[in-house]
């Protein structure tokens, strides 16, 4: 049996604690705490983007396949139904 997966709400995340180290990616939810040293383009852009949706600034840098599975590492639970953006939501769902 697949353990539950933990939901979020955008309020939930965007009321995150100092220093904040979660954001949305295309509706899942991150943690990237201990990973904010190790990440190529520098902590700064990873603190500018928590407790916000970061979707479309992930999409623009053009991430590898590689960076993209290290995520799943990363991810915590996703957002509820209601706060799902519905693009992200159906592609998800389709793919």
């Amino acid at each position: 049996m697949a353990a539950e997966v933990k939901k979020f709400t955008r309020k939930e995340i965007a009321e995150t604690g100092k220093p904040a180290t979660r954001f949305i990616i295309h509706n899942y939810v991150y943690d990237v705490s201990k990973f904010l040293d190790e990440h190529p383009g520098g902590h700064e852009v990873l603190v500018d983007v928590a407790g916000k949706d970061a979707s479309e600034n992930f999409d623009d840098i053009g991430h590898s396949i590689d960076a993209k599975e290290l995520m799943k590492k990363y991810r915590i639970g996703e957002l509820v139904k209601e706060d799902k953006n519905s693009l992200y939501y159906y592609l998800s769902i389709i793919v």
